[in-house]
């Protein structure tokens, strides 16, 4: 499945990279008319800014980060589903062990999605950014800072797949949990947690608002200007911390558990 998913990450990420870089790089040179795009001629907060391409290049993580979050799922899941944790835990008898092990290897993996992901929206977003005279900004060390830490927190969204999967070994459930958190319910609540500073402040700690605060850079963020934000080491801290918390959890709860 790393395959496929690695395919359909590289394509989701490439039109959206493209469609939006078309869209500011047009409103920026004069291509496309402000009132186009409903914008009642004020382009000042998306044009003319030097944060226009690590806004593209962020949804590498910000949109991205679905996928090693399912592949981690899979990973786990597929074992209690096929049965092949069996003979894994009859050669390898120290259960902690073979999840250090997946963990570690799924890091590896989610790293590897995050380059694919930066693939389509720094080498797609740059071409079309360029393509209207906007500088990609690929010899600002801010820029490699943003791709060194969206490729963090794709490995890390990989560690709380594992975690999940562990956690709940049903595949099915698994993937519908993934699906309707990311794309549904947590948008949902970031969007809720706006509307008051005692929310607001709850609501930073949810998982994609500490990835958008590790990377540096999240649309989400652009779209709901003013609102609460961890620093970007304090974002990596809680989004670790997801992780492990769900692992652990998963260990002592079904990871121990007879598996046949």
């Amino acid at each position: 499945m790393w395959w496929i998913l690695a395919l359909v990450l590289f394509g989701y990420i490439a039109l959206i990279a493209c469609g939006l870089a078309a869209l500011f790089g047009g409103l920026d040179s004069g291509a496309i008319s402000p009132d186009a795009v409903n914008s009642g001629g004020g382009t000042a907060g998306l044009t003319g800014l030097g944060s226009i391409p690590p806004l593209i290049y962020s949804f590498a993580a910000s949109v991205g980060y679905v996928f090693p979050v399912l592949l981690g799922a899979l990973a786990t899941t597929g074992e209690f589903r096929h049965q092949t944790l069996t003979p894994t835990f009859l050669a390898t008898p120290k259960r902690g062990r073979v999840l250090g092990a997946k963990t570690v290897a799924l890091i590896v993996m989610g790293a590897a999605l995050g380059v694919v992901a930066l693939a389509a929206s720094v080498g797609i977003g740059a071409l079309v950014l360029g393509g209207f005279g906007i500088d990609p900004l690929l010899a600002d060390g801010e820029t490699w800072g943003l791709i060194g830490r969206t490729v963090l927190a794709m490995a890390v969204w990989a560690v709380i797949g594992v975690g999940l999967g562990v956690l709940v070994p049903s595949q099915v459930a698994s993937i519908v949990i993934v699906l309707a958190f990311t794309q549904f319910i947590e948008p949902l609540l970031r969007f809720a947690s706006t509307f008051t500073q005692i929310t607001a402040d709850i609501g930073k700690f949810l998982p994609g608002a500490a990835s958008d605060a590790l990377v540096g850079e999240s649309f989400f963020t652009l779209a709901s200007p003013g609102g609460a934000v961890l620093t970007s080491w304090q974002g990596g801290l809680v989004l670790l911390a997801y992780g492990l918390l769900a692992t652990a959890a998963g260990y002592f709860i079904s990871w121990k558990r007879d598996v046949t």
